[in-house]
């Protein structure tokens, strides 16, 4: 059989019609060995062509002449010729055949075949030299032989060539970044937590049976939202087959009961509530032996309470990785153009890392001018992209309690830096059980706490945070909720423009000549709970 190449399958997508060309000889294969291969191909997501599959009523020979031509699936001749010409792959299956008698054709029956054609063709004698060097070349191939592969198991052989083949195609499953920058080292650090802990290494190739379900958060949201994901997730492992479940209860029984015993690769993509899980029937004896399934969310605690192996924390790009993924969207270019270096740096120190904010600006920022770069920079430092605010929002606005958000908002606002115990009274003093609420917000990697027990957000968080704060009332710090920038509190207490709806500020009394005002500026803040200055902390 022959198979298109990685390069050959991205070169042109109109190019190739097929993943795979069967070539065989004998019809007793037809419908026992070659049938059951093409078969488990198709299942595989696979796309075999094989010459049953020509049009009743048109000339065999011409159509199978045209299909070899636009795939270079000729005879083994023409087959082998397209190996060396455009890099096909080749991969001889050996079946009740011994493959030196391939090699030599001096076993009985190749020895009489090989005279008839000769015969035949004696007055063209190069084409049957043709056709034993042919012979020749493909038995000197890796490729499989029944008798010494899986002790002939003919289910396990074919297994093992399927393997292969969807590792030859390289197929691409999902659809990753544009530019992949530093994707493989985090794929090591993932094998090298989980090395040992299954049978089959973590190896998309290395499953037959495997489903991608992204988008689970919002999918799970949609009418029959959860119906659909299993069935997705059924079809995927059977396909062809489409397979419908009913009703969500119908659908776990289903998964269990077809997947129990089958080795599966499954990717589960935003996931936000542990019911969602359970539809998809996640557990451990849910799935054969050998199973691997991937669950990416942003909440800690659920993985926790479906009990998984093994927690990755993502950790933020090195500034190599960082410097590299900006500089491909703005300049498409691993490295930034020399005029742009020093700005490079401020965006970079601006994005922390995050892949997000990265793409995001980098895409923005491409061939822009420098005052473009050095006006977006300031504007970012009062309000953040729309792109980067957005997704961030996702992991806040899943915070199911007001407490939880009302403390999210007070750490990223005032807290940052400060003691977590400390932080802890101040805002239990506020009528919050905050301990439980910094703790949820610790599982959601909203915030985390350093070897000095000091309250740690990443700054693209914080301006998260405070933008929530300042969208409300954007030209009127007063009526926002909180002030954090020394400015609009001096503002507010100055003017004495300050609302009830102003629960806290920030103040730095250490600056007396911009602290001329009197404490009576407070009196209308009637719902303010925390006062913020250099040392001390107030509260209503």
């Amino acid at each position: 059989m022959s198979t298109r190449t990685q390069h050959e399958a991205s070169s042109s997508s109109k190019r190739w019609m097929h993943d795979v060309f069967l070539s065989f000889r004998g019809e007793d294969t037809r419908n026992g060995f070659t049938g059951h291969l093409c078969m488990t191909l198709k299942e595989a997501g696979v796309n075999v062509f094989i010459d049953n599959q020509l049009r009743r009523g048109e000339e065999i020979t011409a159509e199978l002449v045209q299909a070899i031509r636009g795939w270079c699936l000729q005879e083994l001749v023409e087959i082998m010729e397209c190996r060396r010409r455009l890099g096909q792959i080749v991969l001889p299956v050996f079946y009740d055949v011994d493959p030196s008698h391939v090699r030599k054709q001096t076993s009985a029956s190749f020895a009489q075949a090989f005279q008839k054609h000769e015969e035949c063709f004696h007055e063209d004698t190069d084409k049957v030299a043709r056709w034993r060097a042919a012979l020749t070349e493909a038995s000197n191939l890796s490729g499989w032989d029944l008798k010494n592969t899986a002790d002939g198991h003919e289910a396990l052989f074919i297994r093992r060539i399927i393997g292969e083949i969807t590792k030859q195609l390289d197929t691409t499953y999902l659809n990753v970044a544009v530019y992949q920058v530093g994707i493989d080292s985090r794929v090591n650090e993932i094998n090298s937590l989980d090395r040992g802990s299954y049978d089959v290494q973590m190896f998309y190739h290395s499953f037959v049976y495997k489903s991608f379900l992204g988008n689970v958060r919002e999918t799970a949201k949609e009418l029959n939202g959860m119906t659909n994901l299993q069935e997705k997730l059924l079809s995927d492992i059977f396909k062809p087959t489409k397979m419908e479940v009913g009703d969500v209860h119908r659908g776990i029984d289903l998964i269990k009961e077809k997947l129990r015993s089958r080795a599966v690769l499954v990717i589960i993509d935003d996931v936000d509530d542990v019911d969602q899980l359970n539809a998809l029937a996640i557990a451990r004896d849910s799935f054969g032996r050998g199973s691997k399934i991937f669950i990416t969310t942003r909440d800690r605690h659920l993985l926790e309470q479906v009990e998984v192996n093994i927690i990755y924390l993502a950790q933020k790009m090195k500034e190599e990785e960082a410097l590299e993924l900006f500089s491909w969207h703005a300049f498409r270019n691993p490295c930034p153009n020399e005029e742009y270096s020093e700005l490079t740096r401020s965006v970079l120190g601006y994005c922390g890392g995050l892949p997000l904010a990265l793409e995001v600006l980098g895409s923005f920022l491409f061939k822009r001018s420098l005052r473009d770069w050095t006006s977006t920079l300031k504007k970012l430092e009062k309000i953040p992209r729309f792109e980067i605010q957005e997704k961030l929002k996702i992991s806040f606005d899943a915070l199911s309690d007001e407490d939880e958000r009302e403390i999210f908002l007070d750490i990223s606002c005032f807290f940052i830096g400060m003691d977590k115990n400390s932080v802890t009274r101040i805002l239990d003093g506020c009528g919050f059980f905050a301990e439980i609420g910094i703790s949820v917000l610790l599982q959601r990697c909203l915030v985390t706490v350093d070897e000095k027990n000091k309250l740690v957000m990443h700054d693209l968080l914080r301006d998260m945070g405070r933008e929530i704060v300042r969208a409300k009332f954007p030209n009127h710090p007063g009526n926002c909720s909180r002030l954090w920038r020394q400015e609009d509190a001096i503002g507010v207490l100055t003017d004495k423009s300050g609302t009830e709806d102003i629960e806290g500020l920030a103040l730095n009394l250490l600056k007396p000549d911009k602290a001329s005002f009197s404490m009576k500026a407070f009196r209308k803040m009637k719902r303010l709970r925390s006062l913020e200055t250099t040392n001390i902390f107030l509260r209503s």
